[in-house]
């Protein structure tokens, strides 16, 4: 029997508030922002926002470290706009998601002032403090910014862990008193209205016990200890004491961030016996461009990989769980460049990538911009990024390491967050409308030619072909509850599958490629159209050569039938 819930009939948007709309002309996004656009996002079809966070922040993660849970940041406005967004939102029967972020918190929390002042204090508890070992860190583990997972403090001749930056430390879930802050802190969001929560690195909070050294082999200074804080040992209790502490007594969405997950571990997250989350983002597809040294270790994507990590999400979670769908968000770059051609083919692959993405089963996520299809980034210096992932890894690899700085800026162009977190385009006019100040980060100079108004005027455009998309989602069941079938699994140009419930079909094809490639349906597969339901290509309507007809470049089709 088919669980339906609002939040799996739902479409996410992705806010990254910072370069969404700036109101007041300092150059960065803000919430009154937010709240003049309400009507495009309205007019798009989606019904769920999720807010990146906006909570009092000194930035040095762009607001992921937050100094006070109950505050908003100074840049981004008041509570009172806060508030006023919220109600506006909810007058267009529009839902907002807030960002939790419970791992870490920022070093200038009141928690971490008390927490480092003496061994005995009250708040020391709250974080993960160790002494060194022989001089040194506590243990091998690295950052995931790179450098080590411990800062030394003098005051109290301690460590303290942080997996992220060294001005986010670890919060010690551990403590019952933390953990019962936290509910607290979620119960005060939830309570002023909030619909739900994306949950950052939920997965991180459980840390093995002991903090053991991680194994290696290569002898580095530093390793990744992914193994030791991601899915620990306790991960699953404290999840279903947040669900019943808190979650419980709400009707609510919850997705939780779970880097390093794989789909047996994601169904138990997301099994609703069990109490714990709806969905968890999984990140093995935006891994399979990556080669053995990571990240920014550039391979091509073949797409057999893809159709193997997509179809056992799909068929994993199937009946038991619930799928996040996206391919860029505020971590990510740009789909369109990433997966296709952003250059001659720019409409065709954003209207391909999203057809693809929306006719899966699961919650489709769209991320700001995606809807007019923005593209990557190219700044002419290293100077010009913002993000500390990019600056670190650069400091790491040409000023410290003397590696080429060509290759390692490539890597940054194909990779970078900075790619997804450029201004929005809104317009033609002057910083493509963003703002009438000076922009905290360079605008993508194609603005011109790709933006929201040129968009929305344009009815073949990618915006309108995405309101098509979430329109269908919104009117066929199918869509949203249908199982999930791979077919032409070992084709390495299209991506073709099948969706099925109560005695309906949908047959999706798509073209990965900048080719012509000839579809022919196999034999085994059991299909008859009785419509095409959408395509990004113009089409004569009809439905009499769906089992045998050349793809277009990035061509995407959708029929209906049985």
């Amino acid at each position: 029997m088919t669980h339906k819930a609002w939040w799996k009939e739902s479409i996410v948007y992705q806010i990254y508030p910072r370069s969404f709309n700036d109101s007041n002309g300092d150059g960065i996004g803000d919430i009154k922002g937010i709240t003049e656009k309400l009507d495009y996002l309205k007019n798009l079809g989606i019904n769920v926002i999720w807010l990146s966070p906006v909570y009092k922040s000194p930035n040095d993660d762009n607001g992921y470290d937050i100094a006070d849970y109950k505050a908003i940041m100074d840049e981004f406005g008041t509570m009172e706009d806060w508030e006023e967004l919220l109600e506006e939102m909810h007058k267009r029967d529009l839902k907002l998601i807030m960002d939790l972020v419970v791992n870490h918190s920022s070093d200038e929390h009141e928690w971490f002032k008390e927490s480092r002042k003496s061994k005995d204090n009250p708040y020391r508890d709250y974080y993960i403090w160790r002494p060194g070992k022989d001089g040194k860190e506590p243990n091998n583990w690295e950052s995931t910014f790179s450098g080590p997972a411990w800062e030394y403090d003098e005051n109290t001749d301690e460590y303290f862990l942080h997996i992220f930056s060294r001005k986010q430390p670890d919060l010690n879930w551990e403590n019952p008193k933390l953990r019962q802050e936290i509910y607290d802190m979620m119960k005060w969001w939830l309570d002023k209205g909030v619909d739900g929560f994306r949950m950052d690195v939920i997965n991180f909070i459980s840390k093995v016990p002991g903090l053991p050294d991680a194994p290696n082999p290569e002898g580095k200074k530093y390793v990744g200890g992914g193994k030791y804080f991601m899915n620990g040992p306790r991960i699953h209790e404290f999840l279903r004491e947040m669900n019943e502490e808190v979650i419980s007594n709400y009707d609510v969405m919850t997705v939780g961030e779970m880097p390093g997950v794989d789909v047996e571990e994601a169904k138990k997250y997301t099994d609703p016996e069990r109490k714990e989350l709806q969905m968890v983002f999984q990140f093995e597809h935006m891994d399979l461009d990556s080669g053995p040294n990571g990240k920014w270790d550039l391979k091509p994507l073949d797409l057999r990989d893809l159709k193997a990590s997509i179809t056992r999400w799909q068929k994993g979670l199937q009946g038991v769980g619930w799928n996040s769908l996206y391919l860029n968000n505020h971590d990510q770059p740009r789909m369109v460049s990433r997966f296709g051609n952003d250059k001659e083919y720019r409409v065709e692959t954003a209207k391909m990538l999203g057809t693809f993405l929306h006719m899966l089963q699961g919650t489709p996520y769209v991320f700001q911009g995606e809807e007019i299809g923005m593209t990557n980034i190219k700044f002419d210096s290293i100077d010009e990024y913002k993000d500390i992932e990019i600056l670190n890894m650069y400091k790491e690899k040409v000023i410290e390491g003397n590696e080429d700085p060509d290759k390692v800026m490539e890597s940054i162009y194909v990779k970078g967050r900075d790619n997804a977190r450029t201004p929005v385009q809104w317009d033609a006019t002057e910083n493509a409308g963003f703002t009438t100040g000076e922009p905290w980060i360079k605008v993508n100079p194609n603005y011109k030619e790709v933006n929201a108004e040129q968009a929305v005027n344009d009815e073949n455009s990618i915006y309108h072909y995405y309101r098509e998309l979430i329109q269908l989602r919104k009117t066929h069941p199918i869509i949203v509850y249908g199982d999930y079938d791979l077919i032409l699994d070992e084709h390495e140009q299209i991506y073709a599958y099948t969706r099925t419930y109560e005695g309906e079909k949908l047959l999706v094809l798509t073209n990965f490629s900048e080719e012509e490639v000839k579809f022919d349906l196999p034999s085994d597969v059991s299909f008859e159209a009785d419509e095409l339901l959408i395509s990004n290509y113009p089409q004569n309507g009809g439905v009499e050569d769906y089992n045998s007809f050349t793809l277009k470049p990035y061509e995407a089709r959708v029929y209906k039938g049985k």
